[in-house]
């Protein structure tokens, strides 16, 4: 197996292996700004957090994912989930998605914490050579974020996932590659010791 449960942590979240007994507070993280609304994005509400845990943890069995809850280190609180998914370790890529944040953490440095934790660990523990990161071309607050972080883009799949009202999405496809790590790293260092001063 490629993936290994592991805890990572920085100045303010820790990222914990996401686990059953997270239901509810997950309910209470996404009720800030009732991001199940988001027709866009996949959050769970009190009627499917239980089949999204299980789904995540079913890929996680696979070997295909491993997914965490985010939590505050000053409140202890669960304020979101994360997750490496569609792991592929024949080639040694691994995508970072299912990324949500509470509504008053959004636009802080938590995301930029969190990404930095999963890009260290992807590209220095797991030797990926690159990381993708998938998100619906109608998603301008997460492509913005996406590219603030240093990934490129590397296309768009159109028609790329049918949806629950008959429509379909086209997926923004961004990556960071192992050549490209240490220059990433150097710029969120950067940008997280500016958010601190």
């Amino acid at each position: 197996m490629w993936f290994k449960e592991v805890i990572l942590e920085s100045t303010n979240v820790r990222l914990v292996p996401l686990r059953e007994s997270h239901a509810k507070e997950l309910v209470i993280a996404a009720s800030d700004g009732e991001l199940w609304n988001l027709w866009f994005t996949s959050v769970p509400s009190e009627h499917n957090v239980r089949a999204y845990i299980a789904s995540a943890l079913e890929q996680q069995a696979k070997g295909l994912a491993l997914p965490f809850v985010v939590i505050d280190k000053e409140t202890e609180q669960v304020i979101g989930t994360t997750r490496f998914c569609n792991a592929d370790p024949t080639n040694q890529r691994v995508e970072i998605g299912y990324t949500w944040y509470s509504k008053r953490y959004q636009r802080t440095a938590c995301n930029t914490q969190c990404k930095t934790l999963l890009l260290t660990h992807a590209f220095e523990a797991l030797g990926a050579i690159a990381v993708e990161f998938r998100t619906s071309w109608h998603n301008q607050a997460s492509r913005a974020a996406i590219a603030r972080l240093g990934a490129k883009q590397d296309g768009i799949l159109r028609n790329h996932q049918k949806l629950p009202d008959g429509g379909y999405r086209d997926t923004v496809v961004f990556s960071i590659i192992n050549s490209e790590w240490l220059a990433v790293k150097t710029a969120l260092e950067y940008k997280l010791r500016r958010h601190h001063e």
